[in-house]
């Protein structure tokens, strides 16, 4: 009986985790990827502005990109590999997340709000 209820939970488990993967709204994250437009582009060999292009975020260390960014101190010596895990924790807090970080935007708040850019930029930058 324990067995066939193990594989209950491991067949459950297995069709619901893409399910919440999809949860993540891709438009929603575009919209609230506004705030960050004014300091950041995503397109591939976009400019930089105050804040770094985005191209390629994903799997980069982070401040190891060439792309002409001048980053902080704080940024080339943090040794962030970017995921969905620590983009969630930075963008939650970015200033906590790396003390010293120059980038002064103070967080996006809201799970949803994280979930879905994240979701949005892996969407246009790989």
């Amino acid at each position: 009986m324990k067995s066939i209820f193990v594989s209950v939970a491991f067949a459950a488990a297995t069709i619901v985790t893409p399910t919440l993967v999809l949860a993540q709204d891709v438009e929603a994250g575009a919209k609230v990827f506004r705030r960050c437009q004014a300091c950041h582009t995503v397109e591939e060999g976009g400019a930089n502005k105050v804040g770094p292009n985005l191209w390629g975020i994903f799997g980069a260390t982070a401040a190891g990109r060439d792309n002409g960014f001048n980053y902080s101190k704080a940024m080339r010596d943090s040794g962030i590999v970017w995921n969905e895990e620590n983009l969630e924790e930075y963008l939650e807090n970015p200033r906590e997340s790396v003390p010293k970080t120059r980038m002064s935007f103070p967080g996006l708040k809201k799970d949803e709000d994280r979930e879905n850019v994240i979701a949005y930029l892996k969407s246009v930058t790989q």
